[in-house]
């Protein structure tokens, strides 16, 4: 378990991020949230690619997946964690209508930079929580950022800068570091930004007795 623990309740049911991503750790362990890491199992491009065929849209495939991540989770540890909270989440990028992944290595990252580069894409963040394999909370947000236009030559110098982070998360960067300086305009929350609607969270788990009030 992991988190700085003199915000959470004595008794406190116990929290299961089925999740790998290293920000959305990074944003519960500073908010003082106890938690361990499960990361779910899924083929989410399959996922993604039977949705977007259905005509779904981004919202609801970003849904989709928190929960299915949790879900995973859940039914994996209902034997021996009864009463665990589980927590999926997921953020999908929508670029007019097409949604772009995590790129798998520098080539694809600098290929997602170019197709953003003086654009305005959407960013959807969702997040599920289960208890004993039932929703019991869910939250999706949105917000709009515009690329600034970008040269190929500062693409490849943006990509020094930002190393492997740069493959963490979808787009090719990470608002809270060297990836500030791809954006002529933000518009919406840091957080929902970096793939976790935290606020609603925190405030979801205070009124469900894991923090405290």
């Amino acid at each position: 378990m992991t988190g700085a623990g003199g915000l959470v309740r004595a008794g406190a049911p116990a929290l299961i991020l089925a999740s790998g991503s290293r920000t959305r750790a990074f944003m519960l362990r500073n908010a003082g949230v106890e938690f361990e890491v499960e990361p779910a199992a899924l083929d989410e491009a399959a996922v993604k690619q039977g949705l977007l065929a259905e005509g779904a849209p981004p919202h609801r495939i970003a849904d989709t997946l928190a929960e299915m991540k949790a879900m995973r989770i859940a039914r994996k540890r209902a034997g021996d964690r009864p009463g665990a909270l589980v927590l999926g989440a997921d953020q999908v990028l929508d670029l007019d209508g097409a949604l772009l992944d995590k790129p798998a290595d520098r080539a694809a990252a600098a290929e997602h930079l170019r197709r953003l580069s003086g654009k305005r894409h959407h960013l959807v963040s969702a997040a599920v929580l289960l208890k004993d394999g039932q929703r019991i909370w869910e939250c999706s947000d949105r917000a709009s950022l515009v690329v600034r236009p970008l040269s190929d030559r500062f693409i490849e110098a943006y990509l020094d800068s930002a190393g492997d982070g740069a493959l963490d998360s979808v787009g090719a960067y990470r608002l809270e570091g060297p990836g500030a300086h791809l954006f002529a305009s933000v518009d919406g929350d840091f957080f929902t930004i970096l793939g976790l609607p935290l606020l609603p969270l925190l405030d979801f788990l205070r009124g469900h007795g894991v923090l405290e009030t």
